[in-house]
């Protein structure tokens, strides 16, 4: 029972990040094109939003864990040697946590400034 529970959380978890990864590049898109920033200036101005900035902070946060299910459900469909799908799953761990931080560093390094 707790195997179909797995994969149903990840069935779950991949459909609710796929949404709110549509919906917000639909809001990004839109937005963008209706009033587009015209310097570095309004580029701050609009991170500077909380509203924004927590809005890309979630998408990241969305599109790592999006990244990290899908991967995980290939690994452990397609890799049949225990060892390395561990090193694998570890390596894609540490890469995902690694492009994070960076994400996450760009996002609020303006708002350090």
């Amino acid at each position: 029972m707790s195997q179909g529970a797995s994969g149903l959380r990840a069935w779950l978890l991949q459909r609710a990040t796929a949404l709110y990864l549509a919906g917000y590049a639909v809001y990004l898109l839109l937005f963008f094109i209706l009033t587009p920033p015209r310097d570095y200036g309004a580029w701050i101005a609009w991170i500077d939003n909380p509203l924004h900035a927590v809005g890309l902070m979630l998408f990241l946060g969305a599109l790592l864990l999006h990244v990290w299910v899908g991967f995980r459900d290939v690994l452990l469909d397609y890799v049949p040697l225990f060892p390395l799908r561990l090193a694998l799953l570890a390596l894609l761990g540490f890469g995902l946590a690694a492009c994070g931080f960076w994400a996450l560093r760009i996002i609020m390094a303006p708002l350090l400034i």
